[in-house]
This record gives structure tokens, C-alpha cells and sequence, in this order.
């Protein structure tokens, strides 16, 4: 690999059926072929050939090397070599060769060396990435359709191969011209590069599933990304984007017209059209051309004029360029709206081909003829870094490799270094043409600083990184031997010094060899390094260990150090077993023993140490023993608790681990005597509450039950069991008031019942009254009742009082009498009403309980007053002076003789209606209504009455009494009414005007229209035709217009007036008559000339009128004289004679009924017809349509009035045009 040659990366593609450059698979077989057609790629001595294989790796094959390759379809593809180089097929025996041989000098273009190619495109930025301060162009770049494959053979080779050295990896130097050097991937990069990886792998696994017969992809979804196009170059970067329409050189007559929409055939006639004036676009022209840039500027393409008003249509033209020939494949560089470019990042002394090509919405035309230019030449690019190829201690030999020419031959090379200084400052020592120099008498283990430049005819460029290369030394001494720095169980820490008399320029390395005792192997190296410490792992517990070191550099090794002999410490011995009980567990003592433990650590059980915890918590722990036995007793422990003991024992490896815990539970005792119980609060009658402590000492169990005993005083009675349960109270129930009574009590635990309490004396107290008998009740009047009960037993304290609860529902009985009386007196009831009664008896002990409620009823007596009068309202009069008609109707068949009662009047009656009172037990027979001065006026049980005959206008006191089979009821309070004044009389009623279908009535004096507030106001009423009345209106005005009448008819009318005293009288009636109606008026008639001296004039038809005839009436008029009558009958035609040709005529129609009993009627004349004279007829003859002798009629047409139907028609015509036309102007000026 150290004289590789500028072949390095070799492509192969082959053209499918869509002639678009495809990636070739390259296919391996263990054996031999199983086609005929195979394909040897032979690569020489100091090339590499870079492949493919089926799981998406790449594979680098070093020459010298023959790579078998198979051809799917049997044919040879072709092959893309680097510049210098051509291809030569050789077939042996069935086999073709592919040979790869340098070129004759001359067929490098431009006239340069074979050894100088022209440099690489510039967008290709792995190799030249943009510059820092000028920021690529926001045009997007593709990857190569067909990768490097499809460059011309003179670009290439201008990638450069990584120099490999022993020292350090080579790196891209910095230009001349500010570029950055090609660094190393950082993080982001690798990852980007293994997502690019992993697509690559998905692209493969999913391509298998084409369809064998389905078209291949089309060039622009088969364009290598340019990560993809990175990873078969072996270095990141991106490509140049292909020109859209072009995919290769054979496809270039087929895509050339074809645009972004679709295919040049689906275009239409303007879009074609279009696109041919796009492709008139002139030859670009290349101005300032220098070593890495150009400016290129064009004219636009001349386009079809547009209309006044309308936008120019936005042009943009997009630039490509290609390195390969004029026929080659074009890249896109750059787009936009301006006539010039400025060509960036090119290469030196290289030929470009650049052409442009016009684009308008979307639609592309052909590209222009291409221009042709070559780059001048620079100084060479940043050299990389020499290396050291051998030394000595006294000598080093650089050596570097070319770096890229930029057109014009390296003459000499400029090598500098810093004489070993270490100041930064360097000074030359080599100017020459050779790629190596050697630097000779210099210091052994010694440190010197190189870096280099390159020159040619155009400059010298810069200094690469400068590099640190070292002379050798002579070999070390042996060094002395390690010292122990720290012991471990499994580990020792070891350093040691460096040899005694070495440099200290020299770059010492040790080895640390290491022997186990007993283990028969010898010394082994544990440690290879330049540090001076180590520490050594995995060793074996209590074991002597060898140790040695021996010193080596690049000259040698030395002698080993004295052994020195080092041991590792014991580990910690292993848990104890977990202590065990031995013998039976008492409750304040027990004994455990336990185990040694089964790894020692390599050491003796110096002693062990017992913990004791008191609890299952094992929160706290207290030292029981530490010695040498193997058991112990644990003493002064508390009944019933609960122990956890564990273990550990201590050697001169350490403390161990802790034993497991045992748990352990001393068994309890019966519990201690309790305190004697005592009274809680005050002793009662009948129970008494005890309340205790639990006992000093539970026996190590909680205490589960206590037992409470009752003995009679003096050890009378027997004890008796009154209380069981785990609560520390209770309550004794049954007992006597005044009673002396013994309790004593004991707790119980799981393990029994302890002693007995001592004795403590209760006395109950004395106890509420018994229950009341039920008491004794004796009506006196029937608001007065006497009550009398009798004294219950006092149990033990005398009663010092009765309460007596009284009510009228047995739930809601109150006190009324509190008192040490054995009787009580009840006043101000309710006659003939329930009433419930029951007696309680209190005493100091307390509220004895209610004896039985006892039900009494009181007697009955009078009505109580009435407390509700009110005056009917006028609807509620009306409503009950109907049903008093309807009543009266009904007994009228019964008895005829009975006059029927007078109607309401509210100036001489009032209403009155109240609510009944209480009967107290006996029904109402009938009220008495007392007027005062008048005499009262008795009525039945009603609730309802009017009063009448009274004077209008005036006040009345009213009271009301009721009464039943006991008597009379007290008289209700006064209330006072006032009966209203008399109504109105009715005014008289005129006719003042009339036609015959309305009648304009009027009546009193008054403005014609009133407030609906006024006092007083009328009705009218008319008469329909089965002579009943109605209203016709209702209100305070004076007139009314009554319309929709028949025409000679009779209508009666009658009138009333009413004001807040009521309605008055109606009035007499009156009777109007309708006249007849006139006959309707007749349209305009027509004329028509019959002669020059006559004419007919025509009208249409009325029917008759209610059995009238109906008559015309003809007049005409001359000149400007009077109408005079030409024709009266009843034809609808007339011919006028003896007319003059040179006078106007004017014709109008009137018709007239013929009544049976009146004088005729006539109705409004027609509209006037004019008759022209012939002279007017002949002038206007031209402009008029028709005959003359229809001229007069439509003369008079303009005369018309429209109807208000043809006038809303017109209006609705006007505006449904105006909509339509702003409709119009908002889509063709709003949205368009």
C-alpha cells in the first residue's frame, strides 16, 4: 500500500433498457460460475479496487489481485477508469480479462504531465469543501445519477488516496486559499453516515421484490444520494445535482424537452409554444475567468408581448456546467432571476462546459449552446505532513508524498524544522525536487519538528501541520526492583522506578512478570507499558507472589530486575450459622447456640459476638456476649416479648458478614390484680357506671377480657357475674333505687384470669316517679273543661310536681299546666272539637314517664263570626246574574206566575261574598245582613247575595251574622261599600255620508278620535239578517265608517253609551239605505279610418248590473271645441260620418245604467282617443308601425298610467339586473 497508485477507487456501471446508469452488483461464488460470461477485473501492485457485496458492505481488494465478476445479461459494461489510464479486454479460453494500463502522455488534454491531472470538480466537497466566508448557494444539490462513473476519465483520478504512516493518519492541509482541511468525522457525522448505511441496507432488501417485466425506475429516483455517492468514494462529501431532463448521454435527445409536468406530448398548443420561445434563449458569455471562479452572463429569451395592464410572467434560468467533454453529463450549479452568474469553488487548469436554459411557470425550454473555458493555474494545494521512514540515533529520514499540482509542475520542495528547539520557530533544511530527505547528526532520544511546503511556477503554497518525529536511543539498564504499595485479598499494588542513567528523552516501556508460588509455570508478564505503577487482579487470598520488571525501548529490552516476593491478604470469614434454641424457652430466659462458620477466610475465629434485640423492629441491638463459646443463656427477659439474636465472629481477615436473625418469644403469664372499679359521674336509680385501669403487670399478653363481679352488702347475696368483655367499663343495669351494692373485677390474657380486685361500695339513688294513670276530664260549658288525676308511686322521693300536656292531635300535645295540684281547669276551647289530655309526675330524682292520653270532645254552641267579606267584581256579578236566569229559566215551566228578578244595576245594587265561620258542631241554617238604618235582611246558607234597591251613589255600614240550630253568632266587623252612579243615555245617531258599499255614521259631540282613557264611551251595534245585533265597535270615538255593504240595501243601526257607572240604555234604532252603484269605466275605444272622411270607432262590452241594462254614450270632439254626443244605445260600435281629413278628432265612451225605479246612472268616461289628420299620418309614417288608422290609439297609450303591479315588476327587473352586473364585476376584479 506504500506505492499506491493514483488509481485507488474503480466504478463499474452498466446501461439498462431506460439507458440510465445503474449501480452493479457485484456477485461472489465460492466455486465455479455457473454462467459462461464472466468478467476478471485485474488490479496491479499498488492499487485498490473497492466492490459491493450482497449484505451492503464495501470490500477494498489490494493488487496485485484478479476480481471475478459476473455479467447478468452476458455482455461486457463499461468500464470508467481514472485518468492515465485505459481499458484493454483480453478473453482466454471463454474467459474475458479486463486490463487496466497506464496511457501515452499525450492523451492528456491541455497539454499537461501525466504525472500532474487535472484537479477534481469543485462541488465535489470532500475533496474542496466551500469556502467558510462565502456561503454555499441555497440551490439543493443531488448525488451523481451514475456516482463517479459517469465523470470524465481526466477528473477522477483527482482523488487522492489517504496516505497511511506508522506514526499518525494523514489529513487534508489547509489551501492557500482559506479552504478547511477534510477532518475526521465528528460524532454527528458517524451517526448520519450509519443512517445512510442502514438506508442503503433497506434500499437492497427491497429492490429484490421488483417485478422481473416492469420498466426500470426512471434516472431521477435512481440518482445516488450524496451520502451514497460518499460511500463509494470512501470519504464524505457531496455531489453536483443533474441537470433535470438529462439522465445520460444516450438519453439526452430523449429528455431534452421534457419538463417538470409531464412529457412534451401532453402539453398544450400555448405550452408548446411557450416552451419553444424559452429555448431561443442566446449562448452565455464567460468573462474574468481565474484559477477557481468565473463570471458568466447571458440575455433573456424574447417573449410574446402581453396585454396592457397584465404582469410580465416571472423568468428564472438555471446554469450547468460539465467537466467531462460538451457531450457529457451537465450538473446543475445554480438558478435564479438574474442574467449572470458567479461561477465559485473551481478547480485550477481544468476545461468547463457551461450552458442555461430559460424556465416560466413550471415549463423548461432547451438549454443554450454550451460555452467553453479553462481555469488558470495556482499554487500547489497544502502538502500533507512528512513522515518518518527510518532513523538512527543520529539520523531521521522524511519522506511526503506530492500533494495536487493545480496545473503547473512541483519544481521543489521546501522542508523546515525547528533544529529540536521546541520554540516554534522553524528554519529550512531541504530545497529540492526529491520526496525525502535525510537530516542527519542529530541527538539520540531526542525530539525534532518538520513541516513542509511545495512550489511550482505559479507560488509557493502553504506549510502543512507540523509533525514530531524522534531519534533512537541506546537500551535500558535493568531497573530496580517493585515495591508493594498496598495489599489486597484478590490484588496487589505495585510500582516501581525507571532505570537508573536513562535519558529522559528516551520513551521507556515496561513489563511486569509475575510467578505463584507452587504453581510450577514460571514467571508470567501481568503488566506491558510505559507507566510505573500497576496494580495486579485476580489473585488467590493468603498467597506469596514473585515479581520482577524489565525495561525495554525501541532499541531493546533489558535486563530483568531482583525478584521480590509479595503476599495477599485473607479475606473475611463467612457468616456464622443462624442461632438455635437449645432447651426448653422460660419466661425470662432462654439458651441459643450456634456454628462455626464454613469458610474461615484463610485466617483463625479469634472470638464471636452475640446481639440481642429487643422487638421484631431490629432497630436497636445490645451486646450479650463476645468470646470464644459457641452458646450462651440470655437472662433477665420480660415475659411475652419477643427477641431477635444473631451472630458474628471476628479473624485477622476481618469482621464477617451477620448470621441470619432468631426470633424468639418468651411465654406469658396471667395477668395482675386491677384496681378496684369506680363510679363514673353520679350514681343512678336503677344503673350504675363502673369504670376501671388495666392492671399494673399484663403477664407479657395483652390483656383480651375483664370480669366484673356483684355481691349483695354484707356478703348477703352471692357474687353474681354482671360484666364480661374485652372494654374497661361497663354499665350495671336492673338494679334498686337506695341499694348498697359490692363490685369486684380481674383481667384475663391468653395465658387465664388473674387475682381479683378489691371491693368497691356503690349506692344507687333514688329513681324517677312511675307512670300517671289516666286522668279524669269533665266538660263544663263547651269552652271550659276540669281536669283531676291521681299521685303515682314516688319511688323512693316524693313527687314536687305534675305536668299536664293538652292538644287537639295526639302528637302535638303542650304543657298547659305545671303544678304539685292534683287537678286543673281548661278554658277558651272550641266548642265541638277533640281534644287529648295525659299527666306526667316529676320528682328530685327525676321526670317519670306520661301516663295514657285520654280523648274528650266539648259540646256544641253558636257560629263563630264571620271574618271574610268582600265585594263582587262585575265579571263575578254577571256570572251570577246568569246563573240566576238559568235557574229562573228552568223553574219558569213550573211556575209561570213568578215574575222574573230584576237585572243588575250597579248604581242601585251591591254584591257581597264571604267565607262561612265555624259552625261549632252544628250546620248554618241562614245569615243576617244588617244595613244599618234599614231593616237587616235575612238569607239562607249562602255565601254569595246582592243587595238591591239602594240609592246610587251612596255609602252603606254592612255586617253579616250567622245562625244555627243553637242560636245566633256574634255580628262580623263593619264593612263599608258605595253603590255607583246611573250610566249614561244613549246619544243620536246620523248618517253623514255614503256611498253604496260604505255608510259614514256619527253620533254626540266630540272630536272624531279619543283616547281609550276617556270616561265615556260608546257601542254600535247593526242588525243582521236574522234580526239579531252586533257590535261593530267598542271605544270613546264619535264616528265610524262601516264598509263591505251591498248597494241598495237597508241596514239597522242602534248605539249605547257606558261609563265606570255602567252601561247605560241602548237607543231607538235607525235604519240607513245604500245607493245604487254607478257602472265601471270603460277602457279608451279604438278608431280606425275607414275613409277620408268617416271612421269606426269600437269599445268593449259591460255586462248588466243586478238585472240593469247598460247604454253607451258616444262624444266627440273637433279641434279644441266641446265634446258633443254622437251616439247613445247599447252597441259597442259606432261609424262617425262627414269628417274633416285636415282636423283632429278626439273619441270618448261613457257608460250608463238603465235602473227599473230610479234615473240612470252614468258612469266615468274612458280615456280620450285621438284621431290624426292624413297630413300627420304621412309625416310620421316613417317612424310608426302599423296602419294609420291605428295611430290615434296608440297615441294615447303614453297617457296610461302603470299599475302598481307593472310598476313593482319593473322595479324587481331593474334590480335582478343590478345584482347580476355587481355579481359579475366582484368575480372578474375581487377573485380573478
Amino acid at each position: 500500500m506504500g506505492a499506491m497508485s493514483e488509481m485507488e477507487v474503480l466504478r463499474m456501471a452498466v446501461l439498462g433498457e431506460s439507458q440510465s446508469p445503474l449501480p452493479w452488483e457485484c456477485r461472489f461464488y465460492d466455486s465455479t460460475f455457473h454462467k459462461s460470461e464472466v468478467i476478471l477485473v485485474q488490479v496491479n501492485a499498488g492499487e485498490a479496487f473497492t466492490i459491493r457485496r450482497e449484505d451492503g458492505q464495501f470490500q477494498c481488494i489490494t493488487g496485485p489481485a484478479q476480481v471475478p465478476m459476473m455479467s447478468p445479461n452476458g455482455s461486457v459494461p463499461p468500464i470508467y477508469v481514472p485518468p492515465g489510464y485505459v481499458s484493454q479486454i483480453i478473453e482466454e479460453n471463454g474467459v474475458r480479462r479486463v486490463l487496466v494500463l497506464p496511457q501515452q502522455p499525450e492523451f492528456h488534454p491541455g497539454g499537461h504531465s501525466p504525472l500532474h491531472h487535472p484537479p477534481p470538480h469543485a462541488h465535489l466537497s470532500a475533496f474542496i469543501p466551500h469556502p467558510p466566508m462565502m456561503p454555499p448557494h441555497p440551490h439543493l444539490y443531488t448525488g451523481m445519477a451514475g456516482g463517479v462513473g459517469d465523470m470524465g476519465s481526466q477528473y477522477i483520478s483527482q482523488y487522492h488516496p489517504a496516505h497511511i504512516y506508522s506514526e499518525q493518519a494523514s489529513a487534508d492541509s489547509h489551501s492557500p486559499h482559506g479552504r478547511p482541511p477534510f477532518v475526521h468525522r465528528d460524532e454527528r457525522a458517524s451517526k448520519t453516515y450509519e443512517r445512510l448505511q442502514k438506508k442503503l441496507k433497506e434500499r437492497q432488501g427491497g429492490g429484490g421484490g421488483q417485478m422481473k417485466d416492469s420498466p426500470p425506475p426512471s434516472p431521477q429516483k435512481n440518482r445516488l444520494s450524496p451520502t451514497t455517492l460518499d460511500i463509494y468514494n470512501g470519504v464524505g462529501g457531496k455531489g453536483l445535482e443533474l441537470e433535470p431532463g438529462q439522465a445520460s448521454n444516450t438519453g439526452t435527445g430523449k429528455q431534452a424537452g421534457r419538463g417538470q409536468d409531464g412529457d412534451q406530448g401532453e402539453l398544450d398548443e400555448d405550452a408548446r409554444a411557450l416552451q419553444a420561445l424559452l429555448g431561443t434563449i442566446s449562448k452565455p458569455v464567460v468573462s474574468d475567468i481565474q484559477a477557481r471562479g468565473a463570471v458568466l452572463t447571458w440575455s433573456a429569451p424574447s417573449m410574446p408581448e402581453r396585454e396592457e395592464g397584465s404582469p410580465p410572467e416571472p423568468l428564472s434560468y438555471k446554469v450547468s456546467i460539465s467537466y467531462n467533454g460538451i457531450d457529457g453529463n451537465y450538473r446543475s450549479t445554480c438558478s435564479g432571476e438574474d442574467l449572470s452568474a458567479t461561477l465559485e469553488d473551481l478547480r485550477p487548469a481544468t476545461d468547463y462546459h457551461v450552458r442555461v436554459l430559460a424556465v416560466c411557470n413550471c415549463l423548461q425550454g432547451n438549454p443554450s449552446e454550451a460555452v467553453s473555458f479553462t481555469t488558470l493555474s495556482c499554487e500547489p494545494d497544502l502538502p500533507n505532513p512528512p513522515r518518518k521512514a527510518s532513523g538512527t540515533k543520529s539520523t531521521i529520514v522524511a519522506q511526503w508524498k506530492p500533494p495536487c499540482d493545480n496545473g503547473s509542475k512541483i519544481q521543489n520542495y521546501v522542508l523546515q524544522w525547528d533544529e529540536g528547539k521546541g520554540t516554534g520557530v522553524f528554519e529550512q533544511c531541504y530545497y529540492g525536487p526529491q520526496k525525502q530527505y535525510r537530516v542527519t547528526k542529530l541527538s539520540p532520544a531526542s525530539r525534532y519538528s518538520f513541516r513542509l511546503a511545495a512550489k511550482n511556477d505559479m507560488g509557493v503554497s502553504e506549510f502543512s501541520e507540523a509533525v514530531d518525529l524522534f531519534t533512537s536511543c541506546s537500551v535500558p539498564s535493568p531497573p530496580l526492583p517493585p515495591d508493594l504499595v498496598k495489599a489486597g485479598v484478590t490484588w496487589l499494588n505495585l510500582q516501581w522506578q525507571r532505570p537508573p542513567g536513562s535519558p529522559k528523552e528516551d520513551e521507556i516501556f515496561y513489563i511486569l512478570e509475575m510467578e505463584e508460588e507452587g504453581s510450577g509455570y514460571g514467571f508470567q508478564p501481568s503488566y506491558d507499558g510505559d507507566e510505573l505503577s500497576k496494580t495486579v487482579v485476580h489473585l488467590h487470598r493468603s498467597t506469596k507472589y514473585k515479581f520482577r520488571v524489565v525495561a525495554y525501548n525501541s532499541e531493546g529490552k533489558s535486563n530483568p530486575s531482583v525478584v521480590a516476593e509479595f503476599t495477599t491478604c485473607p479475606d473475611i470469614p463467612c457468616s456464622p450459622s443462624r442461632p438455635a434454641i437449645r432447651g426448653r424457652v422460660l419466661p425470662n430466659s432462654f439458651r441459643v447456640a450456634w456454628e462455626p462458620p464454613k469458610d474461615n477466610g484463610g485466617a483463625n475465629i479469634t472470638k464471636y459476638i452475640l446481639e440481642v434485640s429487643d422487638g421484631l423492629s431490629g432497630l436497636s441491638w445490645e451486646l450479650a456476649y463476645a468470646g470464644p463459646a459457641m452458646e450462651y443463656v440470655c437472662e433477665s427477659l420480660k415475659p411475652g416479648c419477643f427477641y431477635q439474636t444473631r451472630v458474628y465472629c471476628m479473624s485477622e481477615g476481618g469482621q464477617s458478614p451477620l448470621s441470619e436473625a432468631l426470633q424468639v418469644q418468651t411465654p406469658a403469664v396471667p395477668p395482675g390484680p386491677c384496681q378496684p372499679p369506680r363510679v363514673v359521674g353520679k350514681s343512678r336509680a336503677k344503673e350504675v357506671q363502673l369504670r376501671w385501669g388495666p392492671p399494673q403487670d399484663d403477664g407479657g399478653s395483652p390483656v383480651s377480657s375483664y370480669s366484673v363481679e356483684l355481691c349483695g352488702s354484707h356478703g348477703a347475696e352471692e357474687s353474681r357475674e354482671v360484666y364480661q368483655g374485652p372494654e374497661p367499663d361497663c354499665t350495671v343495669v336492673n338494679l334498686l333505687p337506695g341499694r348498697t351494692y359490692n363490685f369486684r373485677i380481674r383481667a384475663a390474657n391468653k395465658a387465664g384470669y388473674g387475682s381479683l380486685s378489691e371491693r368497691c361500695e356503690v349506692t344507687t339513688g333514688p329513681g324517677a316517679p312511675e307512670t300517671c294513670k289516666a286522668p279524669h276530664i269533665n266538660c263544663k260549658s263547651p269552652t271550659c273543661a276540669v281536669i283531676s288525676w291521681e299521685a303515682p308511686p314516688s319511688n323512693g322521693a316524693p313527687v314536687s310536681e305534675f305536668r299536664v300536656e293538652w292538644g287537639a292531635m295526639e302528637g302535638s300535645m303542650q304543657i298547659c299546666y305545671s303544678g304539685p295540684s292534683l287537678s286543673h281547669e281548661m278554658k277558651g276551647l272550641f266548642p265541638a272539637t277533640s281534644y287529648f289530655c295525659r299527666v306526667q309526675a316529676v320528682n328530685v330524682a327525676g321526670v317519670g314517664a306520661f301516663g295514657e292520653a285520654v280523648l274528650c270532645q266539648t259540646p256544641c254552641s253558636v257560629p263563630a263570626a264571620v271574618s271574610s267579606i268582600h265585594a263582587l267584581k262585575e265579571a263575578e256579578l254577571r256570572g251570577y246574574e246568569t246563573s240566576l236566569d238559568l235557574e229562573e229559566d228552568e223553574e219558569e215551566e213550573e211556575e209561570e206566575e213568578n215574575p222574573a228578578p230584576p237585572l243588575y244595576s250597579p248604581s242601585s245594587c251591591l254584591g257581597l261574598r264571604w267565607e262561612p265561620p265555624c259552625d261549632h258542631g252544628a250546620e248554618i241554617t241562614s245569615y243576617l245582613i244588617d244595613l244599618g238604618e234599614r231593616q237587616p235582611i235575612a238569607v239562607g246558607p249562602v255565601t254569595k247575595y246582592i243587595i238591591q234597591h239602594l240609592q246610587p251613589d251612596t255609602s252603606y255600614r254592612i255586617r253579616i251574622q250567622a245562625l244555627n240550630s243553637l242560636g245566633a253568632g256574634p255580628f262580623s266587623h263593619t264593612f263599608k261599600l258605595k253603590t255607583k252612579p246611573l250610566p249614561p243615555l244613549p246619544p243620536r245617531l246620523e248618517c253623514t255620508a255614503f256611498s253604496h258599499q260604505t255608510l259614514r255614521l256619527k253620533w254626540g259631540e266630540g272630536p272624531a278620535k279619543a283616547a281609550s282613557s276617556d270616561a265615556l264611551q260608546y257601542q254600535l251595534q247593526m242588525e243582521d239578517k236574522n234580526g239579531r245585533f252586533f257590535s261593530l265597535y267598542r271605544g270613546p270615538c264619535h264616528t265610524h265608517k262601516v264598509q263591505r255593504l251591498n248597494e241598495s240595501t237597508s241596514y239597522t243601526f242602534r248605539i249605547q253609551a257606558f261609563n265606570e257607572a255602567g252601561e247605560g240604555p241602548f237607543s231607538n234604532v235607525y235604519t240607513f239605505t245604500t245607493p245604487r252603484s254607478p257602472p265601471a269605466p270603460v277602457k279608451a275605444p279604438r278608431v280606425e279610418r275607414l275613409e277620408d272622411h268617416s271612421c269606426e270607432v269600437t269599445w268593449e262590452t259591460l255586462l248588466p248590473m243586478k238585472g240593469d241594462p247598460i247604454i253607451y254614450t258616444l262624444q266627440c270632439m273637433m279641434g279644441n271645441s266641446e265634446f258633443k254626443q254622437m251616439y247613445k244605445g247599447c252597441a259597442t260600435s259606432f261609424s262617425v260620418p262627414n269628417l274633416q281629413p285636415s282636423s283632429e278628432y278626439r273619441f270618448r265612451v261613457c257608460a250608463i245604467r238603465q235602473c227599473q225605479e230610479a234615473p240612470e246612472l252614468s258612469g266615468p268616461f274612458s280615456p280620450t282617443v285621438t284621431l290624426f289628420p292624413q297630413r300627420s299620418e304621412v309625416a310620421a309614417g316613417s317612424g310608426l308601425s302599423g296602419s294609420g288608422p291605428r295611430a290615434g290609439a296608440e297615441s294615447a297609450r303614453p297617457r296610461r298610467s302603470l299599475t302598481d303591479e307593472q310598476c313593482a315588476a319593473l322595479l324587481l327587473m331593474f334590480f335582478a339586473v343590478i345584482s347580476i352586473l355587481i355579481a359579475f364585476v366582484i368575480q372578474y376584479f375581487v377573485i380573478k
